[in-house]
């Protein structure tokens, strides 16, 4: 049987690539699928990535688009070899395998260094004007949450106060949004699986490399916390409390800010985008787990409630505590959600 979808060969023939050993690649939260061509080059192999996303369940414009804008602002987004929006089909630059995740891990004594790269290619991008892409407003916002009681709360058997959830949620954002920091293009996963490590010319491999960016297509324009949150609340990989503060402190430095500014406005609207976005995420895990058969997404959800807890802790988040002390039992909290498991 053919494992490949429909297609692929033609598509790669027409790229230039139809000699190209073909390598699939394991997936993870969507319907895209990955593959690596490998071919003989005149010195040495080259390589190139595959994407498949296929419409109606994917549409691959968003991704074309924003991968274009970043290249063309300075940022290393995959360079687009060839492309067939109609059919899902787009080739781009290979940036190999070394993500963020792995080698932090593997290189546990540069976890600060590592993110401190990270946090100067955001700065980067937040020094570009914003990109034209729709607005991250209220109704994204509510939108997202809404995932935690639409998935979470049935899964757990709660009978949870909707309505007042959204209306929490309203309070708490309406500040943030009446009081726009400078809009930036925001990735919406800044994380360290979707950071790939590039060798810089010249550059000691082992310590310092450039950011590669991937999974970029949601991008909107919104504020500058919201992608300090995916990278310091991380879903995925443990990032200690103190780590968090001295990243915000070295974005802060970056970009101008006045450093006391974590601790007031700007602070502030970090902890709404930090339990806005794990509230959303664990909606999403449950999701996965629920209507997806993906249950590997259920052992992270723990930590993303550990993340919102302290967030839900800053005053400006006030009323969403309330109506989480309300509706979700602390025991559930602190375990994730037993009744999912």
């Amino acid at each position: 049987m053919n494992e490949y979808p429909t297609g692929l060969m033609a598509f790669i023939d027409r790229a230039g690539w139809g000699d190209a050993r073909i390598e699939a690649i394991p997936g993870d939260a969507s319907f895209r699928r990955y593959f690596r061509l490998r071919r003989d080059g005149d010195t040495r192999p080259q390589t190139a990535m595959l994407m498949h996303a296929p419409p109606p369940e994917e549409n691959p414009e968003p991704f074309l688009n924003v991968a274009r804008w970043l290249g063309d602002h300075g940022m290393r987004a995959p360079d687009i070899y060839a492309e067939d929006a109609e059919r899902g089909w787009i080739l781009t630059e290979d940036f190999g395998d070394d993500r963020m995740r792995e080698w932090v891990d593997a290189h546990p004594g540069d976890e600060y260094a590592a993110y401190e790269a990270a946090i100067d290619a955001l700065a980067q991008l937040h020094q570009r004007p914003a990109g034209p892409f729709p607005d991250y407003d209220m109704a994204t916002y509510i939108r997202e949450v809404e995932l935690l009681t639409e998935w979470f709360g049935p899964a757990n058997g709660l009978d949870v106060d909707r309505p007042g959830f959204v209306s929490a949620w309203q309070k708490v954002l309406s500040p943030m949004i009446g009081r726009p920091a400078e809009p930036v293009t925001v990735l919406r996963d800044y994380h360290a699986e979707n950071i790939m490590l590039l060798p810089t010319a010249g550059a000691n491999e082992d310590r310092c490399r450039a950011q590669g960016l991937i999974d970029f297509q949601d991008a909107l324009v919104g504020h500058p916390a919201y992608d300090l949150v995916s990278l310091l609340q991380d879903a995925r990989r443990e990032v200690s409390p103190q780590l968090e503060s001295s990243m915000l402190q070295h974005y802060a430095r970056q970009v101008g800010i006045d450093v006391a500014a974590i601790e007031g406005d700007f602070g502030a609207d970090y902890a709404r985008l930090g339990a806005q976005r794990n509230a959303k995420i664990v909606g999403i895990f449950t999701r996965l787990a629920k209507r997806d058969r993906k249950p590997k997404y259920l052992a992270m959800i723990p930590r993303v409630w550990n993340a919102m807890e302290r967030d839900l802790a800053h005053p400006a988040l006030a009323p969403v505590a309330r109506w989480f002390d309300d509706n979700i039992p602390g025991e559930l909290r602190a375990s994730g959600g037993g009744a999912i498991r």
